[in-house]
This record gives C-alpha cells, sequence and structure tokens, in this order.
C-alpha cells in the first residue's frame, strides 16, 4: 500500500484551526483520535499526485482522506509498538525526491513556485512524508511477517483459483548479449580533459561559475540545474565519482579530472551532510567516430560469421570478447532485475528500445546481425550482437513455469486480508468524526461512519 502525508497544523479549538504563518482559519475535514485532517492536506496531497501522475481510483475528495486516515491508524500503532527508522534513509529519500521535482520542473525556482514555498521547508515536509512511509511499511511489515507459504500452500491455493482468476503472465524472452565499446583515439580524450582542465581553472581563479559552465557545457541531465546531483551516499555514486566527491573539503575549488564509465568528470563540493553528500560535476563524453563505429560493426560481423561456422559458441565468444560487465562472465545472459529480485526473463516492455525491436524479429537460437545502440546505462554509444535463447509465449499462469508468479499472488493476497482486517478492528477502537461535506463518499472501509 502506497501512502503519503502531509504535516499536521497545530490543534486550537473545535473544528477551526490557525494556521500561524498566514494567519487563516484552516478547515478540518475529518478528526481520527486526536488527529486532524486539513483540507490544505487533502489539496496539497492531491496537487502532488497529479504532478506525479499516480492513478488515483475513485473521487480524490474521498480516496485521500480515507488513505491519509488509514495512515494515522498505522502511525498510532507505530507509537504503540515503538518502531523506529533510520534518519539517514529517510533524508537520502527526501533528497531524490527534491532532485526528482527540479529535474522534471525544470529550476528550484519553478519548484518553489509549484509548491508555494522554499526549498528547505518542502525538503522537511518530504522528510516528515517519507518517515511516516517508512514508518507505516515497518507496522505492515511487523503485521505480515508469518506470511510464508509453503509449496502446498500454494498448490493448495492455485487449484483454488477459478479459470478468471488465473492470473496471465504477458510472453516473455530471454537474451544473451555481446558488447563491444568502439575505440575512442587518444587524442579525442586528451581534447575531453583539455576542456575539463580548462573549466576548472576558470572555476578556481573566480573567472567563471561551476554552475554557469555546468548548464553551458555538461553533457547530463543534471546540467538544467548546475550539475547538482543532490545529497548521496556513497552507495548511489560509482566508485570513482564517489572516491573524490567524498575527499573534497573546499566547496571553492574544482576536483581533479575524474574518469568512470559514464564519462571523464570534474567535480565540485557544495555540501556534505553526516554520510551524504551533494556535489556539482561537469560530464564530457569522448565523442565516437563513424569509422571506429564501424570498425567495431566489422569486428562482430566478423565474429558472428566464426560462431556461425562453428568455430566455438556465441557462449564461449561473451567471455573473451563482451565488454558488458554485467553479462560477460554469465554466457552473456542479461539480467532483468526489479523490486530487489532477479530474473532472465523479460517481457518485451523490459527491454531497451533497440534491443526489443530486435528480439521481435529473432527465431529461438537466432543471433542478430550487429547493430549501433545507445547504452541505456551510460548513454554511450556501443556495438551488439544479440542471440535470443528462449522466448515463452504469453499464457495463464501454471505451477510448473510460473511458481513464483502464483507465490507472489498468494502472498500478496494473505498480506492484504492480514491488513485489511487489522484495519476494519482498529476501525472500531478508534474515534473518528467526519465532517458535514466529506461523508458522502464511497469509502473503502465502510466503518468510517458510524450507523
Amino acid at each position: 500500500m502506497k501512502v503519503r502525508l502531509a504535516i499536521a497544523c497545530i490543534l486550537l479549538s473545535g473544528v477551526s484551526y490557525l494556521s500561524a504563518q498566514n494567519n487563516i482559519v484552516e478547515e478540518v475535514a475529518w478528526v481520527v483520535g486526536d488527529e486532524p485532517i486539513y483540507k490544505s492536506e487533502i489539496e496539497e496531497q492531491y496537487m502532488q499526485m497529479q504532478h506525479e501522475r499516480a492513478v488515483i481510483d475513485g473521487n480524490p475528495y474521498c480516496v485521500i482522506p480515507e488513505r491519509l486516515a488509514i495512515e494515522k491508524l498505522f502511525l498510532h500503532q507505530a507509537k504503540i509498538d515503538t518502531v523506529v527508522v533510520q534518519d539517514a534513509m529517510v533524508m537520502q529519500q527526501a533528497d531524490s525526491r527534491i532532485n526528482y521535482f527540479i529535474a522534471n520542473l525544470g529550476s528550484k525556482e519553478k519548484v518553489e513556485e509549484y509548491f508555494r514555498k522554499p526549498i528547505p521547508e518542502l525538503r522537511e515536509q518530504m522528510i516528515d512524508l517519507i518517515r511516516n512511509q517508512y514508518t507505516i511499511q515497518e507496522v505492515q511489515r511487523n503485521l505480515t511477517k508469518n506470511v510464508k507459504p509453503t509449496p502446498a500452500d500454494v498448490r493448495k491455493f492455485y487449484m483454488s483459483l477459478s479459470e478468471d482468476s488465473i492470473p496471465f503472465v504477458p510472453m516473455q524472452v530471454e537474451v544473451q548479449m555481446i558488447k563491444l565499446n568502439p575505440v575512442i583515439p587518444q587524442q579525442e580524450i586528451d581534447d575531453v580533459k583539455a576542456r575539463l582542465r580548462d573549466y576548472a581553472n576558470r572555476v578556481n581563479s573566480g573567472e567563471s561559475e561551476f554552475s554557469t559552465l555546468a548548464i553551458l557545457y555538461s553533457e547530463d541531465g543534471s546540467s538544467v540545474h548546475g550539475g547538482e546531483l543532490g545529497f548521496m551516499g556513497k552507495s548511489e555514486l560509482v566508485p570513482e565519482y564517489a572516491s573524490v566527491a567524498f575527499n573534497l573539503n573546499d566547496p571553492k575549488k574544482v576536483s581533479k579530472i575524474v574518469e568512470t564509465e559514464y564519462g571523464y568528470h570534474i567535480i565540485q563540493l557544495i555540501e556534505k551532510r553526516g554520510d551524504r553528500v551533494n556535489t556539482r560535476h561537469i560530464i564530457l563524453r569522448p565523442k565516437v567516430s563513424d569509422k571506429d563505429l564501424m570498425d567495431a560493426v566489422n569486428r562482430l560481423d566478423s565474429l558472428k560469421q566464426d560462431i556461425d561456422a562453428k568455430k566455438f559458441t556465441f557462449e564461449d565468444a561473451t567471455q573473451y570478447v563482451s565488454q558488458d560487465k554485467d553479462s560477460r562472465n554469465n554466457k552473456g545472459i542479461m539480467v532483468n532485475s526489479k523490486n530487489g529480485v532477479s530474473s532472465t526473463k523479460f517481457q518485451m516492455g523490459e527491454l531497451p528500445q533497440e534491443i526489443a525491436k530486435v528480439v521481435d524479429t529473432l527465431a529461438v537460437s537466432q543471433i542478430s546481425e550487429p547493430f549501433i545502440m545507445r547504452d541505456p546505462k551510460t548513454q554511450r554509444e556501443v556495438v551488439v550482437l544479440i542471440k535470443l535463447s528462449n522466448r515463452i509465449e504469453g499464457h495463464k499462469a501454471n505451477l510448473k513455469d510460473d511458481y513464483q508468479t502464483i507465490k507472489d499472488l498468494y502472498e500478496e493476497r494473505m498480506k492484504n486480508s492480514i491488513i485489511d482486517n487489522w484495519i476494519v478492528k482498529k476501525q472500531k477502537e478508534t474515534f473518528v468524526r467526519i465532517e458535514d461535506g466529506w461523508k458522502n463518499c464511497e469509502f473503502k472501509y465502510d466503518g468510517w461512519v458510524k450507523k
């Protein structure tokens, strides 16, 4: 259950509440226990959900206050259970969300205009919101921690499903890849480094602002807000970048040139905060010439001919030729990682677009012609060979091929049932008042309005 919570103002008297900042009376929509839910909270969350294009299943002025009321039930339980979440994790997520807004709206000023509050105030609100999210998730985890179905449970659940209830599994494919990074002439690399040294000298001498140069010259999305990446921990940055960024101490100076798989960077410290750091960077990527691209294409074309002639296998070639570090030691098998679970199976929409287009034309065990694509991770042009190792047509789930899918469905239903029963029980134990104008709703849970 995804939950979001805006900060509540201070209760003063009756159903009217005073905002200390702008001296206007707040309208209360609900009261849960001794906690109010303000109309402004509901409006603010509705605005944020619209910006994030979140799906709202029903009337937002019914759905959102009910969600907030449910959150308050969980937060009350968290106090009883003394649930604590890590501040570092909360602040890291808050900074990531602020950075997301800046990247999508274009600047800090536009974010402040959209939310009608300064960034520091918005960040504090986000910290409260995210702390509540993590707290509620922990309460729910504690409620459902004993849901551990056995294979017999999963089999029994599957056999109980009606034909219409068995989930449909879309077509999936398993794909192997050999990737070559085209050779980049040393002169091109030297030119990029010279440009970066020039930018660093201009900043260190006070001639130019780092953020201005980043806007003008940096070659990634952070350029729109001066190269600023936001607060990040070491694990969120590639090792080469993190090693330099966390050793910077003077915000007025610029780092040495740092090479990563993404390109060449110079870095400026903005602020350190505990185990996180906020930096700006300028990244330049050496350009690949058409000749170098075609040389890589020709090399993989020759490799394909040798594989077709059975001089060696595709799997053998990956270990010695492929430059894709994620798959080269695993026979070139691409891995689909999502929600903390890794699988070799991809739905077509989960593959990079250029690869999906080629895979769609291949028969099982067929190897593609070499083609040029932009690496979705590094944004560099690379040349690849693709082998379609398996295609599983869309089908209704079965225990033999889709055990994990059925197990996940069973666990989800069991956990939802436990949480639903807990909410119904908690409703009966909690004082709830819904003000006139907010009651005429079809709520998910009937127990809010006492009969």
